[in-house]
């Protein structure tokens, strides 16, 4: 209780000093938190997002990896800390709409305790599977998990995380979710290695963290999961193409800070960010890792992230998808 009154004290003396802040930020190196370890989607986008915004802000953006519990560790991190914009988080579907819509319980109220900066990406899911799985294609794949139940395991980021979502989707719709097993990992990363070393046999996760190694030949490209096929990956069709039609799911990457930021910090951030994603190279290195680069106001990155989790929440009602 000593530290709850002490944290007190301290927002409210910077919120009473908020302006003349605001006015010189930023003077010293910015963290920005990532939910997920090295090497997953979130961090890969969230690099390329923190090298440029750095630029546009004249400081270090310092990446700091928080992994864990499919990013409700470090999105409990980042609610927490200090409004001074010099603690940020790498937020994305997988913190504000997937994780939610599963857990109710958690940490953090996913709109009440972040101030929304901006959506900087866009991401397809890619459905990836081991070279030695027997399957060229979807509708194989389906065939393949019917004849053999059990044989097949799907890894994902953890529990709760997109990649857990978006398989989750895919599975039901194929009617094979009691015919394979989820492997949950500590994150994006961990989950693409354990599909590569053959511990899993399958990883659909957001297409910036598995298009290395299908392009090095580590993995195999089935199908991707929007509407219509990645410029990355042209000759690679959709999950609807390939049999499920409706199915269609995709990630969201953007910057968040704590609650009660104030306005100028708000707007320096958004406009910043905005510069970055928008750069010819920064542009050039998004799309190159499967993304599509985004930009918005910090009024509809919230009427975004709302829409996101009220969808979301509806289609594990109406699904019935439920945390293991």
């Amino acid at each position: 209780m000593r530290n709850l009154w002490k944290y007190a004290a301290a927002l409210a003396v910077f919120c009473a000093a908020g302006a003349s802040i605001a006015q010189n930020y930023p003077t010293r190196p910015v963290r920005m938190i990532s939910p997920n370890p090295a090497g997953g989607a979130n961090d890969v986008v969230g690099r390329i997002v923190a090298n440029k915004l750095g630029e546009a802000l004249g400081v270090q953006v310092v990446v700091d990896n928080r992994g864990g519990a499919g990013g409700a560790i470090g999105g409990e991190l980042a609610a927490h800390a200090v409004p001074d914009g010099y603690t940020l988080l790498a937020g994305s579907h997988a913190t504000h709409t997937y994780l939610p819509a599963l857990q109710p319980k958690l940490p953090f109220d996913p709109i009440r305790d972040f101030t929304p900066v901006s959506l900087y990406a866009i991401a397809q899911y890619l459905l990836a599977l081991h070279p030695a799985v027997p399957a060229a294609s979807v509708k194989e794949l389906i065939a393949l998990a019917k004849a053999k139940p059990g044989l097949l395991n799907y890894s994902s980021a953890g529990n709760g995380s997109g990649s857990h979502f978006a398989t989750t989707l895919f599975v039901n719709a194929a009617g094979i979710d009691r015919d394979m097993v989820h492997v949950p990992y500590k994150g994006g990363g961990p989950a693409v290695a354990a599909t590569v070393a053959g511990e899993a046999q399958m990883n659909f996760g957001p297409m910036p963290g598995l298009i290395a190694q299908v392009k090095a030949g580590r993995l195999r490209a089935l199908a991707v999961s929007g509407v219509k096929r990645s410029p990355v990956l042209p000759d690679v069709p959709t999950v609807a193409e390939s049999g499920l039609a409706g199915y269609k799911s995709y990630g969201w990457f953007g910057l968040f800070g704590p609650p009660g930021m104030p306005r100028p910090i708000v707007e320096r951030l958004n406009k910043a960010v905005n510069q970055a994603v928008f750069s010819p190279d920064a542009r050039q290195q998004l799309i190159q890792v499967g993304v599509e680069p985004a930009g918005t106001t910090p009024e509809a990155f919230a009427r975004f992230v709302r829409e996101e989790l009220e969808l979301h929440r509806k289609i594990v009602r109406e699904a019935g998808i439920k945390m293991e």
